[in-house]
């Protein structure tokens, strides 16, 4: 049944007596700072106080104040320690806005704040929840986002127990709540909460939340059930009495100090019982049980024997939880037996410490390590890694989605976690961007993404994502994707289903439009690097099109990158680049041929350059084998690749050291002059991470107009590009481009 919560000391006029109630968590905790918790109190009810004149206290009426202490007396009982007592006492104040993350680092330092933040992050499983329908047009399930959600927000485990005595504070107060609240919030505890309960151990957590639970979303069946236990109270009672006396008596005759305890099975539990096996209350012969404690786990077998000689056990009723604990940790004797009046009675045998662990769970024996400098590194990562193995769902999720366990081996589970506006989870790989977030949410929204908000701040498309961030996409009235997105160099795009798709809406383009914006796009990356005089009829030749028409076509429709053509285009006109390492990709004739030092992990097989995905120096590469014994080197975000996984074996490849040899080349900058402009300049260059070894700056006083040389040192062509667009993005840039070296 649930548990009626004990309510705070209170003075004559309702104000809550903090002394009485500091020397109660006192008693739980001796070394606890009682002047840092009563620091955390007033500020705590100071900031209500204030929000109430303002008229910006929590909107549902309840006290934030209060709740805070509700909070900190749960977590008392599960041994918390100080830091995470603080932080459950100012949570909800923070949460209300009343007190800002900054003045908690400052008052109570870091390790707190951080403790707050987590389990505001953690909030947000809760917008998931919120809503039953389709994701984004997929039937991708609510509940398995919020389990992956919490793993990936969850990196202390103290942050869990917070928000485990949040959510059970909300469930205590929801009575009065609209119906569809109430359910909502006993759907989201009963999903979530009460099994993240149950993995951490903590039992007494875990049967109050499901008996809530159960009250709210099966009114009717916990209210029938309830009164049945009422109206068997008084008998049931007497008749545990009785066998508890008998065993006390037999357990002094063979000198077992023990302690003994009825209990009558909680009512979610019984209902389920009843559900499973499909019979009614009055069959259910183990609602009542008997406890015992004992000191050591041989006293445990030593009582089971003294159980089964006074009363016969049902045969398949008995788990020895001892011997093959639970995975959770849990450790118990549990027999069923026909006792006096030939009635079935559940037995229970465990040590005082086992009882403790099944109560408390890793609270009875987590040691929190002291703030400050004294955490180790080494026994955090440890802390992380014990705690998300407790809450690992992702095996589960991958036997469910029918993913063999080798394919997930194969490819990597790194995935981010982040939110729309509306509080939907998507899951994204990582150095996921805004536009892969738009063609993830819907295929139009990525066609009309014009721009893009991380909580709430207006950021570069190319930006990467982590989890936890709120992302909001901009659309115009227009559907067309960038052309520029599909530039690998400039890192808008990193997922292959977004590249698909705007490959996709090009291709259906009209061939004219495709064919004069390729033209003109060929161009503008010809004339960056500086290559005026260029047969194109002959580059098209080259690149095995009849006419430059259908180069220029197969530019525009995304069908080659326009990357691979200008290195034909150096190659052609013997700028003097490819000889000096400035080569963009590698033929396929030199492939395999003499070439394999210049990728590791081949193991000695011959290897081509994948026409799909055109790999370059720089780019993850992964190697597929192929039928002939060779093997095919792919990108790794590749989606051809990874479909033709099932035919071939994943190779792990990665670029030698050795070629990655650099060439001084000349550029030229239009601009118009500004504070910082050089500033910007560098930052870009050195954000490539390009050496910059000669540098001149001419300025035209009149019209302020400058003209800034700068010779830097790079490795490829794909490199040098992505410099000069990155210059050319920055503000007052009118044009960069590359000058003869000659």
């Amino acid at each position: 049944m649930v548990k009626v919560r004990q309510d705070q000391p209170l003075h004559g006029d309702g104000s809550v007596n903090l002394d009485v109630w500091l020397r109660q968590l006192q008693e739980i905790n001796p070394n606890f700072d009682l002047g840092r918790l009563r620091d955390a109190c007033d500020l705590a009810e100071k900031a209500e106080e204030r929000a109430v004149v303002t008229n910006t206290a929590w909107p549902s009426g309840r006290s934030s104040f209060r709740t805070g202490l509700e909070m900190a007396d749960i977590l008392s009982e599960l041994r918390m320690d100080e830091e995470g007592i603080v932080a459950a006492i100012i949570y909800r104040a923070v949460r209300e806005n009343q007190i800002t993350l900054n003045h908690v680092r400052k008052q109570f330092g870091k390790p707190v704040a951080d403790l707050v933040e987590g389990v505001m992050r953690m909030a947000a499983i809760s917008n998931v929840r919120r809503s039953d329908a389709p994701v984004f047009g997929e039937q991708k399930d609510q509940l398995e986002q919020a389990k992956m959600l919490l793993i990936a927000l969850v990196d202390d485990v103290r942050v869990a127990l917070i928000k485990l005595a949040e959510r059970t504070c909300a469930i205590r107060t929801i009575a009065k709540d609209q119906p569809a609240k109430r359910a909502r919030l006993a759907r989201e505890v009963m999903d979530i909460y009460a099994p993240l309960a149950h993995r951490l151990g903590i039992g007494q957590l875990k049967w109050e939340l499901e008996d809530f639970a159960f009250r709210y979303l099966e009114p009717l069946a916990y209210k029938r059930i309830a009164t049945l236990l009422d109206d068997t109270r008084s008998g049931r009672q007497d008749y545990l009495d009785r066998v508890i006396a008998t065993l006390n008596h037999q357990l002094k005759v063979i000198n077992v100090k023990a302690e003994l305890d009825g209990r009558v099975k909680h009512i979610y539990s019984i209902w389920r019982k009843m559900h499973r096996k499909g019979i009614e209350f009055s069959e259910v012969y183990d609602v009542s049980a008997v406890r015992i404690l004992v000191p050591a786990d041989n006293d445990c077998y030593q009582v089971l024997g003294v159980v089964h000689n006074l009363w016969r056990n049902l045969p398949h009723e008995f788990d020895d939880y001892i011997a093959s604990p639970k995975e959770n940790g849990y450790r118990s004797l549990h027999t069923a037996v026909i006792g006096p009046e030939n009635k079935v009675l559940e037995v229970q045998i465990r040590t005082f410490e086992m009882h403790e662990k099944s109560e408390l769970g890793v609270c009875s024996h987590w040691q929190y390590k002291s703030t400050g400098d004294t955490d180790e590194p080494v026994a955090y990562r440890e802390r992380i890694e014990w705690l998300r193995q407790i809450l690992d769902w992702r095996e589960e999720l991958g036997e469910v989605a029918g993913i063999s366990k080798e394919l997930l081996d194969e490819i990597s589970l790194d995935r981010i976690y982040v939110f729309t506006p509306e509080g939907h989870v998507v899951d994204l790989p990582p150095r996921s961007t805004p536009v892969d977030f738009a063609y993830r949410v819907h295929t139009d929204v990525g066609h009309k993404c014009r721009g893009a908000k991380i909580n709430s701040k207006i950021v570069p498309l190319n930006t990467s994502l982590k989890s936890g961030d709120q992302i909001e996409i901009i659309v115009g009235n227009d559907v067309e994707p960038r052309r520029e997105w599909l530039h690998a160099h400039l890192g808008y795009v990193s997922t292959s289903r977004a590249r698909a798709k705007i490959q996709s809406w090009f291709g259906l383009r009209t061939k004219r439009k495709n064919t004069e914006e390729g033209k003109q796009l060929l161009n503008s990356e010809l004339y960056r690097l500086g290559v005026d005089d260029l047969d194109l009829d002959s580059l098209a030749v080259k690149l095995q099109y009849k006419k430059s028409n259908e180069m220029y076509a197969a530019i525009g429709a995304g069908e080659v990158n326009v990357i691979h053509v200008v290195e034909a285009a150096v190659q052609l006109v013997e700028v003097g680049l490819k000889e000096k390492q400035l080569s963009l990709l590698l033929s396929e004739d030199e492939a395999g041929d003499g070439n394999e030092l210049l990728i590791e992990g081949l193991g000695g097989m011959a290897y081509t350059l994948a026409p799909c995905c055109h790999p370059v120096v720089g780019n993850s590469i992964v190697g597929l084998t192929n039928e002939k014994g060779g093997v095919d080197v792919h990108c790794q975000e590749c989606l051809q690749a990874l479909e033709s996984v099932a035919h071939g074996r994943l190779i792990r490849l990665d670029w030698r050291g050795e070629v990655a040899l650099t060439l001084p080349v000349s550029i030229e900058i239009q601009a118009y002059d500004r504070r910082g402009l050089l500033h910007d300049i560098s930052g870009v260059v050195m954000g490539e991470e390009t050496n910059v070894t000669a540098m001149n700056m001419y300025k035209n006083m009149p019209n302020n107009h400058v003209t800034i040389s700068m010779t830097i040192e790079v490795t490829t062509i794909y490199s040098l590009l992505r410099t000069i667009e990155q210059i050319e993005l920055l503000t007052n840039v009118i044009s960069a481009r590359r000058l003869d070296n000659s």
